[in-house]
């Protein structure tokens, strides 16, 4: 089917468990497509131009790309239950880079030198610095701090409800919960004692996992590639008129991430809006691919 959801991703990225818990509170079916942990990856970059972070949100020949995009797309699609709520996208990214650079720290400090030197080259290439084990190491003690502090934060929000949205789960709990995951499952031991203290979180941990995952069957990446093979980009809305970039539909651009993996993907811009970034690409065997990224953490420019 064009419009059923697939998701490239794998099993241990915290940003994917994202998106799969919110396709659990939405009790959504949608197809797994399992990517390599590190490049190559010759069934994703085909669909994103080059884009290689993972998870990729893949709707027919609509690829979306970063996970700020993808929550919106489904959340746009799948109106019931509502997930995005008040200023839900301000914690959304303070989870995805302040929280998760403390989660980041206190992780590989624990694990760094279990890491395969394989993972450690495809990093650096990523991020464009060393991966510096020894400085992770050295930084986790004080990073433990300021996970816990901001762990604090979320038992806070918790004080009156079962939820950071109340009670019910919004997309506060679902980026929050991210680094709460992902810490658990790669430390289990620092996880638990560093949320030693905090029953309200250690509770509301459990309550986001019950969420599950929706309902999750596999499908291949040559699959995928011949569903978009297949398909037809949606319809976009219009360009913004006051957007200052000052760049047009047809325009030929490049967007890259302003952080990490800032290779650049190239296309004719499609449209702008004050959230999302479109581009179009003639993908060789694909035809004509949509690739959609979101305007924050993301620089358009002419290519």
């Amino acid at each position: 089917m064009a419009d059923e959801i697939i998701l490239h991703h794998y099993d241990t990225s915290p940003f994917s468990e994202k998106v799969r818990v919110m396709l659990g509170v939405k009790g959504l079916n949608w197809r797994s497509v399992i990517q390599p942990v590190i490049m190559p990856k010759p069934e994703l970059i085909p669909l994103t131009g080059g884009y290689r972070r993972i998870p990729v949100l893949q709707i027919g020949a609509d690829i979306y790309c970063d996970t700020q995009v993808i929550l919106a797309e489904i959340e746009a699609r799948h109106r019931k239950p509502d997930v995005i709520k008040g200023a839900d996208w301000a914690v959304n990214l303070w989870a995805d880079r302040l929280f998760f650079q403390a989660t980041v720290a206190v992780v590989f400090g624990e694990i760094g030198e279990a890491v395969p030197a394989e993972f450690i080259a495809d990093r650096e290439k990523l991020s464009g610095r060393p991966f510096d084990i020894a400085a992770m190491k050295a930084a986790a003690g004080p990073m433990k701090a300021q996970w816990r502090a901001q762990a604090a934060w979320i038992e806070r929000g918790l004080a009156s409800n079962d939820f950071l949205g109340g009670s019910t789960p919004s997309l506060s709990d679902i980026a929050a919960y991210m680094n709460i995951w992902w810490l658990g499952r790669a430390a289990p031991g620092p996880a638990a004692a560093l949320l030693d203290g905090l029953p309200k979180t250690t509770a509301w941990r459990e309550r986001v996992k019950a969420l599950g995952h929706g309902r999750r069957t596999d499908m291949t990446g040559a699959e995928a590639l011949e569903v978009a093979m297949r398909a037809s980009p949606a319809a976009t809305p219009s360009s913004d008129a006051a957007d200052p970039s000052g760049l047009k539909p047809g325009d030929a651009v490049a967007v890259r991430a302003d952080d990490y993996g800032r290779d650049a993907i190239e296309g004719r811009l499609v449209s702008v809006s004050p959230e999302r970034i479109t581009i179009a690409r003639d993908a060789g065997e694909l035809d004509l691919t949509h690739v959609h990224f979101p305007c924050v953490g993301y620089l358009l420019s002419a290519a």
